[in-house]
């Protein structure tokens, strides 16, 4: 059974709380999502790091209720 948008984005904003996230259904299946997290525990993290965080907040979904995840990581921009 395919996971939700809203889902996905509850459960990345419960593992970092102060995150931005915006998901988006790339094949309109439920299976294929892009996501973009901007987050500012993400500064001076290594991209790898920071997929890595995002992750975890997943909770193992990766690859099994969720098939397919385009994942766009950052540190919010300094003003």
């Amino acid at each position: 059974m395919p996971m939700a948008a809203a889902e996905i984005e509850d459960l990345i904003k419960a593992g970092i709380p102060d995150a931005r996230v915006e998901i988006t259904d790339l094949a309109g299946d439920g299976d294929h999502y892009a996501a973009r997290v901007v987050a500012p525990m993400f500064k001076g993290m290594p991209r790898v790091r920071q997929h890595q965080a995002v992750y975890a907040a997943l909770g193992g979904r990766m690859g099994g209720v969720l098939h397919a995840l385009q994942l766009t990581t950052e540190a919010p921009l300094e003003e």
